[in-house]
């Protein structure tokens, strides 16, 4: 029977688990060998609830960053603070923990189909479909999805929604932590944009230091709090807020604001 135990979405936990392994192994050295991860804050994650939490985070590469999270966080279940030192944390992984994706990325090719069953929920982007700009309504399952995925354990998300820094925070996020009341625990990584391709998947240079800050959960009124507010206070938690720029051309603030009106999701 425990072979064939599934998790809300249908996907075999032992598969899974054996996915986890193999990719942690495979990937480890590109954070501790090829390249450095200094990791600070990672002692909150043994105190989180086991379901109903949600990491908000900036984000670099298509797989890079979310593949660094789940070392991160199955390093720390197993003792470890602000390490990955010993890849044996690997071995009994956490098995629901979910990142949203974009549903094009995660049908590209064999690798992203792979990597979706390790824990991908898929979601239809709202303003941008095969690289062209594009407004649709939110599908109402994507939402639902993600809710099935925070009911089981915890949900990675990158609410600007691209790898371009600095961009607007998509809304459907608030919406989601009004809806479902999560913890939410804001992540602010670096490094690795410089490290790896835009997918996350060659090494592009060597010896970078990549950095991932895990901070106290963000202190939300989910009754009171507007849409509006929880967005602005994304933006400031995972340091994407257009203050935390030396400077901001005014072609750039324009720019923003135009995403802000397309991005309903």
């Amino acid at each position: 029977m425990g072979l064939v135990k599934r998790n809300p979405f249908g996907h075999i936990l032992f598969l899974k688990k054996w996915l986890i392994r193999i990719f942690g192994l495979l990937t480890h050295r590109r954070y501790r060998g090829f390249n450095e991860l200094n990791i600070e804050g990672s002692e909150i994650i043994k105190n989180l609830p086991e379901t109903n939490v949600l990491f908000v985070s900036n984000h670099q590469t298509y797989f890079a960053d979310v593949t660094a999270m789940f070392h991160v966080f199955n390093a720390s279940l197993s003792g470890r603070v602000d390490t990955i030192k010993n890849i044996g944390y690997i071995w009994q992984p956490k098995l629901n923990i979910y990142y949203v994706a974009a549903k094009e990325t995660m049908n590209a090719g064999l690798l992203s189909r792979v990597m979706a069953y390790a824990g991908a929920v898929s979601v239809e982007r709202t303003w941008r479909a095969k690289g062209q700009e594009v407004e649709r309504k939110v599908n109402p399952n994507d939402t639902k999805n993600i809710g099935i995925a925070l009911k089981d354990g915890w949900v990675i998300t990158f609410p600007q929604g691209t790898t371009k820094p600095f961009k607007p925070i998509r809304k459907g996020t608030a919406h989601i932590i009004k809806q479902y009341k999560p913890v939410v625990i804001p992540i602010v990584i670096d490094g690795f944009r410089r490290s790896f391709d835009k997918k996350g998947i060659r090494i592009k240079k060597r010896g970078i230091l990549q950095t991932m800050q895990i901070k106290e959960p963000l202190q939300i009124d989910y009754e009171n709090d507007s849409v509006e507010e929880i967005v602005s206070k994304l933006e400031y938690s995972i340091e994407q807020h257009s203050s935390f720029m030396k400077v901001i051309p005014p072609e750039a603030v324009k720019e923003m604001e135009e995403l802000n009106k397309k991005r309903k999701y």
